[in-house]
């Protein structure tokens, strides 16, 4: 888009970009302020980064490698509820750590389902804590990812060409190496590069599953310099490493994922041609049926305990429930005011603008960017009194970059169709918001704001640094019912929280769909 279309939305966007690059250049001021380089690296700091790299490296491989044969089997063959279950597959990603996290314990804990399968016919248990458990707890949410990113390839790919190596009597070997490997070539570096900077910033799971010498991660060592220690310079460093880490990764992986243009060819039907029977549709059969047990039992695991433990919960879930509603609401209306000024002034930009702002969400994490804030005003007023508004507010910062790739291509379109007409009718600031642009994009804004608010009630980052016990959040309440061995109250928190998140997304979801233009 040219950008003489500024006019038409205003210079908003402008102000907007300026606020979320000064938020993080403050926090990254107050690091800079306590943190004490040349003091060096501890034999603690290195075994946390060794750690960081170790799991999130092992993380995208396992994620990537499971994900390829099941993308497969999704892309070649067609059955009943397929629809449902692609829908599913992304439901890890608005899902609660926490609760994930206590669905996983449901079934790989050490009383778990599969542990009291081992123990029921002599095998030795398996433990979910440390190096393993982590890893395991990432490929539960990335995995999925990893399969929308192929299954999107291998759906790139025009049906023609299979039809044509039916045709031809290709052999499963041969179309896998004129037509499948190219693809793989392209898209596999940027999908595990893609997981492999989400688990460097994964909090939630190493405070959990991981601790100890050998499983802490950077950030938690940052919690634990900050929450136990109160070492404000060791904090302050390990957040610039994590930044250096986490936003030289970003770069990599905006680098090397790949973009998918539109094919060429007819795509008539949805009938894959080369797709088999015999063992070719016994492993993809199987290949379906193990990663849908393996995303879905979790959830159904939580279903379960969370029934049983409803009547048990305390009274402060409540409270903190509403706290966190209150966060994610907070959050919504943040994001609307940043997001959408800057998606209409991005639309005006090169296509480029959008990955490089969305870098800041990949590389500046919660626990950096709060630490810094914490840092700034401590001298100046007590941070605690502002845990629930700086946690919304950093929330939204954290899916910014999720609501920009929702809402720029449509952006784009419309200011596309509309930019002369609404020229010519002098149509341009807050009425070209107003009769233009928002009815057009109901359906993306609702989207966008239901994403936030499922992912803020469910975030447990940055409040866990700020948070006293009359300021926690649900998702910090739930930790502490665990923490306390009160696993029956945790897991009907778990349920109330997993439903908060899920009605948010929908409602807003669906809010933005009621009556949205086409």
């Amino acid at each position: 888009m040219a950008p003489r279309a500024q006019p038409i939305i205003g210079t908003g966007g402008v102000a907007a970009g300026v606020f979320v690059v000064a938020a993080v250049l403050l926090s990254f001021v107050g690091l800079g302020l306590r943190a004490e380089v040349g003091r060096g690296l501890g034999p603690a700091e290195w075994a946390a980064i060794r750690f960081t790299v170790v799991q999130a490296a092992l993380s995208a491989l396992l994620s990537v490698v499971f994900a390829i044969p099941l993308a497969r089997a999704l892309a070649r063959r067609r059955f009943p509820g397929r629809g449902v279950l692609i829908t599913l597959l992304g439901a890890p990603f608005i899902l609660p750590v926490i609760v994930a996290v206590l669905g996983l314990l449901a079934v790989f804990g050490r009383t778990g389902w599969l542990n009291t399968g081992l123990g029921a016919v002599g095998l030795p248990t398996l433990s979910i804590y440390g190096l393993h458990g982590v890893v395991l707890a990432h490929v539960f949410f990335n995995l999925p990812l990893a399969t929308r990113l192929l299954l999107q390839g291998w759906q790139s790919i025009p049906a023609e060409r299979f039809r044509l190596a039916a045709q031809l009597n290709l052999p499963p070997r041969m179309i896998f190496r004129t037509l499948e490997w190219p693809l793989l070539k392209q898209v596999v570096p940027g999908a595990a590069a893609l997981v492999f900077v989400i688990c460097l910033t994964s909090f939630a799971v190493a405070l959990t599953l991981g601790g100890g010498p050998r499983a802490t991660t950077i950030e938690l060592a940052i919690y634990q310099a900050f929450r136990f220690d109160f070492d404000l310079a060791r904090a302050s460093l390990l957040s610039i490493i994590q930044l250096a880490l986490a936003g030289g990764a970003a770069l990599v992986a905006l680098w090397v994922i790949p973009n998918f243009p539109l094919s060429a060819g007819l795509d008539r039907g949805l009938r894959r041609w080369d797709a088999r029977g015999g063992w070719q549709a016994w492993g993809d059969a199987v290949m379906i049926a193990l990663g849908s047990a393996f995303l879905l039992l979790p959830l159904f695991a939580i279903l379960l305990a969370g029934l049983q433990g409803l009547p048990l919960m305390p009274a402060v879930v409540w409270q903190t429930a509403g706290n966190s509603l209150w966060v994610a609401l907070l959050s919504i209306g943040v994001l609307l005011v940043i997001a959408l000024p800057m998606a209409g002034w991005i639309s005006t930009r090169r296509r480029g603008s959008a990955e490089a702002i969305g870098l800041i969400g990949l590389s500046a994490s919660p626990l950096m960017i709060g630490t810094g804030w914490f840092i700034l005003i401590n001298p100046i007023a007590d941070p605690v009194p502002l845990a629930l508004p700086v946690t919304a507010l950093i929330n939204a910062l954290m899916a910014l970059p999720f609501a920009l790739r929702i809402l720029v291509p449509p952006m784009r379109d419309v200011l596309a169709t509309y930019d002369r007409l609404s020229r010519s009718l002098g149509l341009q600031g807050w009425a070209a918001w107003r009769w233009l642009v928002l009815p057009r994009l109901r359906a993306q804004i609702g989207f966008a704001a239901g994403l936030t608010g499922a992912l803020s009630v469910g975030d447990l980052g940055v409040i866990a640094l700020f948070a006293d016990p009359d300021r926690a959040t649900l998702p910090l309440q739930m930790y502490r019912l665990m923490g306390a061995y009160r696993t029956e109250a945790a897991a009907g928190a778990a349920l109330l929280l997993l439903a908060m998140a899920l009605s948010l997304f929908w409602l807003c979801d669906k809010g933005g769909r009621w009556h949205a233009e086409a």
